[in-house]
Order: structure tokens, then C-alpha cells, then sequence
């Protein structure tokens, strides 16, 4: 496994890689990990799907300062680059970039990418200027790494909706992957930030999961229920938890990330095969989770 610092040395690995390895029809081709380091098992099942579907596989750490507000936990995110690098040898990475910030940002920043229409809710209204810093970092390290295939956590759906928009409007010639959600046995996505929990936020950080699975089988079984009607009883479920503080509860198409027509509720995307995402940011104490739930909607027989 091979460690860069600096732009000049990552694309020259990968260089060097794509020229041993071209003799294969899939040897050459470069799949991309990019995270902000602290990894756990879900990082490590975007890197084994990496591995699989790619001839040479990258991983990039780097915590990027400009997709953080001034109030949020830019200088207390965790990070682990040891157990981070070991991880990483485990799963059979070819590359890992860990840039500076001097590295990737050497002088004043005048170029920002702006993806509109589906950064305008969820994580995009609570958090303004967010995916702003996210598609300007992911475009930058998608211009110094140059992959073929870039893997994406699904958790973090609205950040995979935003990135497909950017390839496709910008026609990149990236194929953005989406990977399921891991969850520990009891449900809770996993997260770099789950370690500033208290054993007792923890648990109480179950009913985000637990509200999930409940809406998701009701939309499945029950032909009648409305958009509304869902978050109305999700919302209860979460605020049941006294240490829950709701950011946010919605329901959208996906992934354009648009609200459901308030008369026509699920008909007419049950009618077509549409998806649907019922997603959720709520906080415990400091520490804000996300979770989420993506469907595709079928037509459900009405009882009689």
C-alpha cells in the first residue's frame, strides 16, 4: 500500500499502477474511496466493493474545512490516521491519499462549485454552504485522482444525489456507485460521529432506525396512508425520546429530492415504480445523526 501527501505523488502512483496493470480488461480501471478519515466498518464496505469492482483502489482522508459552519465540529471531528492506515492495508487499498489542507487549498480559494434544486433541503437547508464545500472538494480530488468508479456511502443520500447531478451536468466520466447503509445489530447507522454518544444517547439514538422500519412497512402495506401522515407519526415516535432534538423529518421523491404533490400523496409514484426517501436529522446532545430510507414505491392493494 501506497501513501501520498501531495498531489504530485498520488497521480504518479496511480500512474505507475494503471501501467503495471493494464495488461487486464479491469486492471487499469481506478475506484475511489474518498472520506474525512476516522473509518469504520461501513468505510470499509465502500473498500471492499472498491476492491472488487476495480483494478486499482484509492482511499482518500482528508477533512475538508470548508464544508463546516462556523458552528459546527470542524476542530473536535475524530481522527485516527494509524488505525485509519491499518484499516485501509486490511482491505487490500492500492493508494491512500492524506493531504494537508495546505495541500489542497495552497492559496486563496476563488472557484466554488454549486449544485442547485437538490441542496435545497435536508442537510442543504440546515446547513447552508455545506455542499458547496462538498462538491468542490469531491470535484477537486475527483481531478487529481482521475477515477473510473467513485463509491458513496448511502447514509449520506442527499450528498449522493448531489454528486450524480455534479458528473452528470458537468459530464465527468465517473460512474458515482451508491453502497447500502451498515447498521450495527441493534440498527444504528454507523458513524464516525457515534463515538461522541453517551451510552444513554445511544440508546435513545435507536429510535431513528426503529421509526424508519416502522413508516417503511406502513407505506408498503397500507394503500391509504398519506405523505404527511408518515412524518406526523415519525416526528411523534422521535420526540418521544427526551433527549432527541428533531433537525429535521422528510419525505421526498428521489433522487431529485423533491416534496409529494400534497393531493396526489404516493398514487402516481406507485403508479410508475417512482422512489421515494423518508429522511431524518436529529440531535443528541451535540451530536447531530442522519439517517434515512430510500423505497421504491409499487401499487399496494386497497382493503376491503
Amino acid at each position: 500500500m501506497r501513501i501520498a501527501k501531495t498531489i504530485a505523488e498520488v497521480r504518479s502512483f496511480i500512474a505507475e499502477l494503471r501501467a503495471e496493470r493494464s495488461d487486464t480488461a479491469s486492471g487499469s480501471i481506478v475506484g475511489f474511496v474518498p472520506t474525512m478519515g476516522y473509518l469504520h466498518e461501513g468505510h470499509a464496505s465502500l473498500l471492499r466493493r472498491s476492491r472488487q469492482e476495480s483494478g486499482i483502489s484509492v482511499l482518500s482522508i482528508f477533512v475538508n474545512p470548508i464544508q463546516f459552519g462556523p458552528n459546527e465540529d470542524l476542530d473536535r471531528y475524530p481522527r485516527s490516521e494509524e488505525a485509519d492506515l491499518k484499516l485501509a492495508e486490511r482491505e487490500g487499498v492500492d493508494v491512500v491519499f492524506l493531504p494537508s489542507v495546505a495541500e489542497m487549498y495552497p492559496e486563496e480559494r476563488r472557484t466554488t462549485v454549486t449544485v442547485t434544486g437538490v441542496t435545497e433541503r435536508l442537510c442543504g437547508a440546515s446547513r447552508p454552504g455545506h455542499f458547496d464545500g462538498v462538491a468542490t472538494v469531491v470535484s477537486k480530488l475527483f481531478n487529481i485522482v482521475k477515477p473510473d468508479q467513485a463509491f458513496f456511502g448511502a447514509k449520506d443520500a442527499q450528498q449522493v444525489a448531489v454528486l450524480q447531478k455534479m458528473v452528470n451536468d458537468l459530464n465527468m466520466d465517473i460512474e458515482i456507485i451508491p453502497c447500502p447503509i451498515i447498521r450495527e445489530e441493534d440498527g444504528l447507522a454507523l458513524s464516525s460521529r457515534n463515538v461522541y454518544l453517551s451510552e444513554e444517547q445511544r440508546r435513545e439514538a435507536l429510535v431513528l432506525s426503529r421509526s424508519l422500519r416502522t413508516a417503511s412497512l406502513r407505506i408498503e402495506s397500507d394503500a391509504a396512508v398519506t405523505p404527511e401522515l408518515i412524518m406526523a407519526e415519525v416526528t411523534t415516535a422521535i420526540q418521544e425520546s427526551p433527549l432527541a432534538e428533531i433537525d429535521y423529518v422528510d419525505l421526498l421523491t428521489f433522487p431529485n429530492l423533491e416534496p409529494l404533490d400534497e393531493q396526489d400523496g404516493f398514487t402516481k409514484l406507485r403508479a410508475s415504480e417512482g422512489s421515494i426517501i423518508l429522511a431524518l436529522a436529529v440531535k443528541f446532545g451535540s451530536t447531530r445523526l442522519i439517517d434515512n430510507t430510500i423505497m421504491k414505491l409499487k401499487e399496494v392493494p386497497l382493503h376491503v
